[in-house]
């Protein structure tokens, strides 16, 4: 894993004066709008720098030092604390997690047309019932777009069962609209 890799590297020679530039998989980042909310977010959090955000890949780039920030811990237990005080921060919102493993070009898109999502509270809700999944690599979920998204592992979990944790969550899936559909 990348994360590991870049923590393992952390010693105690590191200052907070020169942090380092850590890379994680963000939770909660389910529509192109929630980044600001995700920069707001970090206003709370001074001992970490958020630097980018990659909304594509539900990732981004952080500044800190681990080895200030948490004591001791174990790579490992830097991503468990380090998400703890972003779920604690967005009152569970976000969270975030190490870099997928897998390779994108290995994973499939499964897009779902939905109706009901009408405020970001709703498509929190849809993106919650299937970003947890078992294969789900990274969701989205779009009351503009009308329209939840899952990147996913395609041996673990296929549409199927994404539309029935969407609908046991309340969500309405609705028919996809053919793409070249002309009148008769």
């Amino acid at each position: 894993m990348m994360i590991l890799g870049l923590i393992i590297l952390c010693s105690p020679a590191s200052s907070a004066a020169e942090p380092n530039r850590i890379k994680h998989q963000i939770t909660g980042l389910f529509s192109r709008e929630r980044v600001k909310d995700l920069e707001e977010v970090f206003k709370q959090l001074p001992e970490f720098r958020l630097v980018t955000v990659d909304y594509d890949n539900a990732e981004a780039s952080f500044e800190y030092d681990p080895v200030t920030v948490f004591p001791g811990a174990t790579s490992e237990q830097v991503v468990e604390r380090f998400d703890a005080r972003l779920k604690n921060a967005s009152r569970h919102t976000f969270g975030i997690k190490p870099l997928r493993t897998i390779e994108r070009e290995k994973l499939k898109l499964i897009e779902i047309p939905v109706a009901g999502l009408d405020c970001k509270g709703c498509c929190l809700g849809a993106y919650e019932a299937i970003y947890r999944l078992n294969g789900v690599e990274m969701a989205t979920a779009s009351f503009k777009e009308r329209l939840v998204t899952a990147l996913v592992e395609p041996e673990l979990i296929d549409r199927e069962a994404l539309e029935t944790a969407l609908r046991q969550r309340g969500v309405e899936v609705t028919k996809p609209q053919p793409e070249n559909s002309s009148p008769e």
